[in-house]
């Protein structure tokens, strides 16, 4: 009878060791595939926040020459104005 137990609970260990050693490489390649997706994550950050630079950048140069065509039609407007009275 202890035979057949202990056999019992050598076939079970060693079922538990194996599940638990693939369950292992499981969150092994989990950690990996994670790792990887942070990666790609930060280079997306870096790769976008640059892009936002720039379109914010254009757009402060666009309201610039804005703001300095809107001040020479002022001053054009003003010179009609004098000229037409």
């Amino acid at each position: 009878m202890e035979d057949k137990t202990f056999e019992l609970f050598t076939k079970m260990y060693t079922e538990l060791t194996g599940k638990m050693d693939i369950m292992q490489l499981k969150i092994d390649n989990i950690e990996g595939e994670l790792d990887n997706v942070k990666k790609v994550v930060i280079k997306m950050e870096n790769d976008h926040g640059n892009k936002l630079d720039a379109l914010f950048y254009g757009i402060k140069q666009n309201t610039e020459r804005l703001d300095r065509i809107e001040a020479q039609v002022s001053k054009q407007e003003e010179f009609i104005i004098q000229r037409v009275k």
